[in-house]
């Protein structure tokens, strides 16, 4: 009697195909790896990060024939702007000391918040033929857009010491804290850019959307005028809208690079808790945005 050998199963139903799949050692490509694998992989990554935001950067104004001076002249226009509407035809000025110096550093500091959620949001779906060509950790991509928009935030900062100092705000020891609060804030751009970068993926529509939201969230972080005054201004507003609005994300940021700056700004005009909440919106985002975009790792880039 001839030899009978073995013969595989043949691949009826699903379990049939995984032990398969199992017997010959082959695994579901694409396939999510772990969190603690997907950390590795994303810090081997972490040159093309920082090579792609700079990339990214340089290419930005690449045909404006300024250039890079545009970094710093377009947050500027923004103040001048905002300037002439709220601090001279609205008043705002009259009551906020140092407006300049107030001003100029909320839009600096909103546009590193507002430019990563807006980056973060096509993020994934503006790089389609890069995410389906090659297999690399996705975050890389909302990652190294938030690194590009930190980049251009230390553009501005220059500007803004100049700025500062040309109305009588000079450095000294308190601007440290600047450093700190400009960490936080990374964390919790870097954690919504993750978030907007999987519903973005998920839902195109939402980049088309973003700029109303932005605009609204902008409007109540107090870029323009000042929130701790907004109790004694309107006394039909609630104590707990007030405080909502002064410990939102947007706002807490910004009056925290004030506090640092602005020796006018003062502790009684931040938050109660301010450092709790400016670490808390940070690491809450950055770990939840983190969990939130690894747990889609494997359908991006396809349909």
């Amino acid at each position: 009697m001839a030899p009978t050998h073995a013969t595989p199963p043949t691949p009826g139903n699903e379990t049939d195909l995984a032990a398969l799949a199992a017997r010959y050692g082959l695994s579901v490509s694409g396939a999510r790896p772990t969190l603690p694998q997907y950390v590795g992989r994303l810090w081997s990554r972490r040159h093309f990060i920082t090579t792609f935001a700079t990339a990214k950067l340089t290419a930005q104004y690449s045909q404006a024939k300024l250039g890079q001076i545009w970094q710093i002249m377009t947050p500027l226009l923004n103040a001048i702007v905002y300037f002439f509407i709220f601090g001279v035809l609205l008043g705002t000025k009259k009551n906020i000391p140092d407006y300049v110096p107030f001003l100029v550093t909320g839009v600096f500091i909103w546009t590193y918040t507002s430019s990563s959620v807006t980056a973060g949001t096509r993020a994934i779906s503006s790089n389609q033929g890069l995410v389906r060509a090659l297999h690399f950790p996705r975050a890389s991509l909302p990652l190294s857009l938030v690194l590009q928009q930190l980049q251009q935030l230390f553009f501005s900062i220059c500007a803004l010491v100049i700025i500062l100092v040309a109305f009588g705000q000079y450095p000294r020891f308190h601007w440290v804290l600047a450093i700190p609060a400009l960490a936080c804030q990374s964390m919790f751009c870097a954690g919504i850019s993750l978030i907007m970068a999987r519903l973005g993926a998920k839902t195109p529509d939402i980049a088309q959307l973003m700029p109303f939201i932005i605009r609204v969230w902008m409007y109540t972080s107090g870029v323009m005028w000042s929130v701790e005054k907004l109790a004694s201004g309107h006394e039909g507003i609630p104590d707990w809208v007030v405080m909502a609005l002064r410990c939102q994300p947007g706002a807490v940021y910004i009056d925290m690079m004030r506090y640092a700056l602005i020796d006018s700004f003062h502790a009684s005009q931040i938050p109660p808790h301010a450092w709790a909440l400016t670490l808390g919106w940070g690491v809450l985002f950055f770990v939840g945005g983190f969990i939130y975009f690894w747990r889609a790792e494997e359908s991006y880039g396809r349909g």
